[in-house]
């Protein structure tokens, strides 16, 4: 289906519930069940790091992967540039772009102001099932990237 053809209040709104989604998943990773981030994609939804041939493939083994972080890590995403572009009005992509923040063997309290652990961008692709819009793929390129940094006293892991 040709775009144009999209009626355009059909096209805003498949752009801003594409857009939310990629919102809720980074508001899940830090603040929320990072687990339900498997949620947010289709059954047969796809995350993905080329950079080192990580690929995890359906609901169960997304909500193992993201439920794996560890429970005193602290993290916060920023995104911008969030661009959707709806192909029908069951098919979308989108690019973002990100900066992660985070730290392991977080107790409590502000921390001193860190650069990014991460920097790069998402590209995404979506589809529509019933009135929902989910992930069905999203890959993650990160040409600025290290190590997350640990807080804990030596000796504690």
């Amino acid at each position: 289906m040709d775009t144009e053809s999209l009626d355009p209040m059909e096209r805003l709104l498949a752009e801003r519930d594409c857009e939310r989604l990629l919102v809720e998943f980074l508001r899940r990773l830090d603040l929320g069940d990072p687990s339900t981030v498997a949620d947010l994609f289709t059954p047969d939804g796809v995350w993905e790091w080329p950079y080192d041939n990580r690929r995890i493939e359906g609901r169960d083994a997304l909500r193992r992967y993201f439920g794996s972080r560890p429970a005193d890590r602290l993290s916060r995403r920023m995104t911008t540039n969030i661009l959707v572009t709806v192909h029908t009005p069951e098919q979308a992509s989108a690019t973002s772009y990100f900066a992660t923040y985070r730290v392991d063997g977080h107790t409590d309290g502000m921390l001193p102001p860190r650069l990014p652990t991460n920097v790069g961008h998402y590209e995404d692709t979506f589809r529509r099932t019933d009135t929902t819009w989910l992930l069905t793929s999203r890959t993650v390129f990160l040409p600025f990237g290290g190590a997350t940094e640990n807080l804990s006293p030596p000796g504690r892991p």
